[in-house]
């Protein structure tokens, strides 16, 4: 692995407040997702790996400005972030360290600028997110938050953001981790009054909300994550269009990030009705199989 200095030297970031300001990129990422990190370091160009980190630790850092404090707090603090945002979109400097490093990917990487307002008018539907009552209200939050969230991170593989097919197999991406989200953090979800199941899927099984909340494991419940989970293995199938359609040197990358989410939808169907009462939390040793480019079971089913 390549030491961060000389990653940052590769991507011509290697002095002063800029250099700082990736360091700082880097130990927010560590924090956050350091096996996020890890697999960067480890599966990106070294004079790639700044960018691609400055991508989601912005990215990232506006999601948790969405998530903490009542919805007035919420909404108060991320209004002024995304003006910050925006003023410093247009005038090209800004104060927070986070924000210059992105403002010099996105410029380095020709970043299209719309998929970063796109993503500023997206974050404000998880302010005081209410529910999706059917499929298509779950699909527009997919439109309107996770695709250009992932437009703003993966899509900086491309410069100038890729081809419309590209965008279109982040779609597909966008889809099936959202879906796999849902599943994943179903308990805590829960436990924090929100739901990301449409309603429409519970009515369709014969279940309710307060059935999720009570953590009863009826037939109902194991057959609405049955058909959750199926339906995004099968969107994250047709996502793997992407590692034909992105440059080679992050096809390792995104061939993890893809394993990892199959991986993920293994564990839910594993644990059937039991999410709804505990989380599903990545398993470090076979994170550490995936990074060695070891698939097992319906991963590497997947990848054939």
């Amino acid at each position: 692995m390549r030491t961060w200095r000389s990653c940052l030297e590769a991507a011509g970031a290697h002095q002063g407040v800029l250099r700082d300001d990736y360091m700082k990129v880097a130990r927010f990422m560590q924090r956050r997702e350091p096996a996020g990190y890890l697999a960067v370091r480890l599966l990106v160009p070294a004079s790639h790996q700044p960018h691609v980190l400055a991508g989601y630790a912005f990215a990232s850092f506006t999601d948790d400005v969405c998530d903490r404090g009542t919805v007035q707090e919420r909404t108060r603090r991320y209004d002024v972030w995304a003006e910050q945002v925006r003023a410093a979109l247009s005038s090209g400097s800004a104060r927070h360290p986070l924000l210059r490093a992105f403002l010099h990917t996105a410029s380095a990487r020709e970043l299209p600028r719309h998929w970063v307002d796109s993503y500023l008018d997206g974050a404000r539907i998880d302010l005081d997110f209410s529910g999706f009552a059917t499929e298509a209200d779950y699909q527009r939050y997919v439109e309107q938050l996770t695709w250009p969230f992932l437009m703003i991170t993966s899509g900086l593989a491309h410069a100038g953001g890729g081809s419309a097919e590209f965008a279109a197999g982040c779609r597909l991406f966008a889809d099936a981790a959202q879906r796999t989200d849902i599943l994943t953090d179903l308990a805590e979800d829960l436990r924090g009054g929100r739901l990301y199941l449409p309603v429409s899927d519970l009515d369709q099984y014969g279940i309710t909300r307060s059935d999720l909340e009570k953590g009863r494991d009826l037939p109902g419940v194991r057959a609405l994550i049955s058909a959750t989970a199926g339906a995004a293995r099968a969107t994250l199938r047709e996502a793997a269009v992407i590692l034909d359609l992105c440059p080679a040197e992050h096809r390792r990358l995104m061939r993890f990030i893809l394993d990892l989410h199959h991986q993920r939808l293994e564990s839910v169907t594993a644990r059937g009705a039991s999410i709804v009462r505990r989380p599903v939390r990545d398993r470090p040793v076979a994170c550490l199989r995936l990074l060695a480019g070891r698939p097992t079971g319906e991963l590497a089913r997947a990848a054939g």
